[in-house]
């Protein structure tokens, strides 16, 4: 009997014969080559043959001969659907291109669907094309749609026209949903010859313009959670009011209450998990970083951390935050409310006055935050304005001061040592109670920002630097190199703005990146170079195992500093609380050694769809906040060149498209290497980066679509 294990390996075996031998193989040959005796054994190879089958890791074809996928002329990937029908596989192995595939091949299966597909013979230059064999893995069956009612029922038009087709609802399936409601459904069945696939109506979310309905939905599309588990209410039930702080102080806490601590944040921020006090010694400064104690009431197993895992982080929508905790702990237990005693784990770091680092020290804590304070008051009373400097703020002002001077020391440290500062401007949305956009502002970030990032940034690279020589299971914090492929096409790219990128690209170093953003500064593509250079990087990502992070020019990082929103800076805490407490047994070492890889690849997930969810909620308020503004001009830049036409970027980061159909004075075609659009007849240009006055034509929120003119 094969253990899990054992199973494992034996698959393993498989497929090294496979890849071996080359040429598909006969049952009798592979068994013969694998050593599998008579009996048992056959039929475990058969349960295990028909296991990587379905998984699309092994093909059986039709002279009944194993094979692996590449050697019989076949793929495994995600299908990505097209409104027109057709469709493009997106393989699973690294570096393969697309193939497309026709309306007639697709064999049934969604957007979203792991297939195997068998590649057609191509001809000349032609792109692949290939022919869906076999749906591995159905796509999630609930999507999210506008529901139309008909006589015999009605259909979902689904919001997310990769799907291709509508789903007819039939009587008794449509629950309470009115026509042009927005609702979530459940494919029940699938398209076969000519008729419409079916589904159900699981949830109905409002009337379709309602008052944050949009933003549901796109909660529903990127499966977001709104309500905690029952499990969770009743944990929440048994927690304190309120800090017990004698208790606190019996189980050896240092008493910082009477420091000056203070958080800042933006105005609309409600879980604080971060505060920060600087004193001046007699050599420099003690920075200390005081950071919420979650792993003090969130305990390792409770539905509480089983939740706060599933959830892995908080997610900041534009008009809604979806929280890893629960408010009872993320906006009041666990958050550092101004004159309210909290539990913390304080981490002060020593630096000499040129903010060279001397020392450091961990100790869980009790605080009490004097104030609440927000980046923009922070940065009135460094920018000297009376009437905060002389307000209630008076004898923190001298703090705040250091706290500038040491910040701007430790961010030029950072530049030396080559870390990369693209200092790209954040996109302010403002709404109105009903969450409609009455402004959209590109917002650059101050000092008072910087002051808090230096010192979170310093804070991480402390406990990272710390645990790596403790040498403790551990969860880091790291970004690899960016990818030759694409940094040298980031250096043809360069030329169209006279820069460069010298030197050999697999030895790249982030000095050298710096050094690039730093030559493109007051060009006509200092904006552009920011992101393009950004998309060429890597994404950073949770690992066990330690790697530099390349993007900071760290030798060590990891996330620490906001427990509250970040299930990996939870763990983190609580192997700190461990090395301190001194309870850090083989046994634990162990089980982390097991647990924490699962739990980085996890987290680094849950990031990536919180910071689409996120980014693309702040696109869709972008697009309604264009509505109604049809026939005005707008001035913008060239930011993306495409053979249908030009993306343009407004100057408070909305973006649209100027569709070559609107170019109606010549026949334009795209040169590449130009990343250009070039009339035929007048050799009129349009490239990456020129200014271009735009006339807003249309609006389209259900496809999120901007459409220009020129002016």
């Amino acid at each position: 009997m094969l253990t899990g294990r054992g199973q494992a390996r034996f698959k393993e075996r498989i497929l090294f014969a496979l890849r071996e031998n080359k040429r598909p193989m006969t049952f009798e040959q592979l068994r013969r080559k694998l050593a599998v005796k008579k009996g048992r054994g056959i039929k475990k190879l058969y349960q295990l043959l028909d296991s990587l089958e379905r998984n699309g890791q092994v093909v059986k074809n039709f002279q009944g001969r194993y094979g692996l996928p590449e050697s019989q002329g076949c793929l495994t990937g995600r299908i990505q659907g097209h409104a027109r029908g057709f469709a493009f596989l997106l393989p699973d192995k690294p570096g393969e291109s697309d193939v497309f595939l026709p309306p007639d091949s697709l064999g049934g299966a969604l957007h979203g669907d792991r297939v195997l597909v068998r590649l057609k013979a191509q001809e000349g230059s032609k792109s692949r094309e290939g022919e869906v064999l076999r749906i591995l893995e159905k796509r999630n069956p609930r999507f999210t749609g506008t529901y139309e009612r008909s006589r015999k029922g009605g259909f979902v038009v689904p919001d997310d026209r990769r799907l291709q087709y509508d789903f007819f609802i039939p009587l008794g399936a449509g629950a309470t949903a009115h026509d042009g409601d927005k609702v979530v459904a459940e494919i029940t069945r699938r398209k076969s010859g000519q008729g419409f696939p079916e589904g159900k109506i699981v949830e109905v979310l409002g009337v379709t313009g309602a008052p944050g309905v949009d933003i549901t939905v796109l909660q529903k599309e990127y499966g977001l959670p709104d309500k905690f588990p029952k499990a969770v209410e009743k944990e929440l039930d048994k927690l304190p009011l309120q800090v017990d702080v004698e208790a606190a102080l019996a189980e050896g806490r240092l008493d910082l209450r009477e420091l000056p601590i203070v958080t800042i944040d933006g105005a609309d921020a409600k879980d604080l998990d971060d505060a920060v006090s600087l004193e001046k010694t007699a050599v420099g400064y003690r920075l200390g970083v005081h950071i919420a104690d979650v792993s003090h009431y969130v305990q390792e197993g409770s539905a509480l951390d089983k939740e706060a895992l599933k959830r892995g982080n908080s997610v900041y929508l534009v008009d809604r935050v979806i929280p890893m905790l629960p408010p009872r702990l993320s906006n009041d237990l666990c958050s550092l409310n101004p004159q309210a005693e909290r539990l913390a784990v304080s981490t002060f770091i020593d630096f000499d006055q040129q903010g060279n680092r001397l020392a450091y020290h961990f100790a869980p804590s009790i605080i009490c935050s004097r104030e609440r304070m927000t980046y923009e008051t922070v940065q009135k009373i460094l920018d000297g304005d009376p009437a905060f400097r002389s307000s209630r703020y008076e004898p923190l002002v001298g703090m705040f001061e250091d706290m500038k001077t040491l910040a701007l020391q430790l961010k030029e440290k950072r530049r030396q040592r080559g870390a990369i500062d693209f200092d790209l401007p954040e996109t302010k949305v403002f709404l109105d109670e009903d969450g409609h956009p009455l402004a959209v502002e590109k917002r650059a970030l101050g000092i008072a920002e910087n002051i808090i990032e230096e010192f979170m940034l310093a804070c991480n690279e402390v406990v990272a630097s710390h645990f790596y020589q403790e040498g403790v299971p551990f969860i880091y914090r790291v970004h690899g190199k960016p990818e030759v492929e694409k940094l040298a096409a980031l250096r043809d790219l360069l030329t169209l703005f006279g820069l460069s990128l010298p030197g050999d690209l697999y030895r790249a170093k982030p000095a050298d990146l710096q050094r690039l953003l730093e030559r493109a500064k007051g060009t006509r593509g200092e904006k552009l170079v920011g992101y393009l250079l950004l998309r060429s990087m890597q994404q950073a990502r949770y690992s066990a195992e330690w790697q530099e992070h390349f993007g900071l020019a760290a030798q060590y990082y990891t996330h620490f500093t906001s427990p509250i929103r970040r299930y990996g800076d939870l763990c983190v805490h609580r192997i700190l609380r461990h090395c301190l407490q001194k309870d850090l047994t083989l046994k634990r070492r162990r089980k982390l050694a097991l647990e924490l890889p699962k739990v980085a690849e996890h987290i680094s997930h849950t990031e990536r769809v919180a910071a689409d969810a996120e980014r693309e909620s702040v696109e869709l308020k972008k697009i309604e906040y264009m509505q109604g503004k049809e026939g005005e001009v707008f001035e913008g830049i060239v930011s993306g060149v495409t053979s249908f036409g030009l993306f343009v970027e407004l100057e408070n980061t909305v973006e649209g498209m100027l569709h070559v159909s609107a170019l109606e004075d010549d026949y334009y075609r795209f040169h590449e290497k130009q990343y250009a659009l070039v009339g035929e007849n007048t050799g009129k240009t349009f490239r990456l980066g020129e200014p271009l006055r735009v006339k807003l034509i249309k609006v389209n929120l259900s496809d999120r679509m901007i459409d220009f003119a020129l002016a």
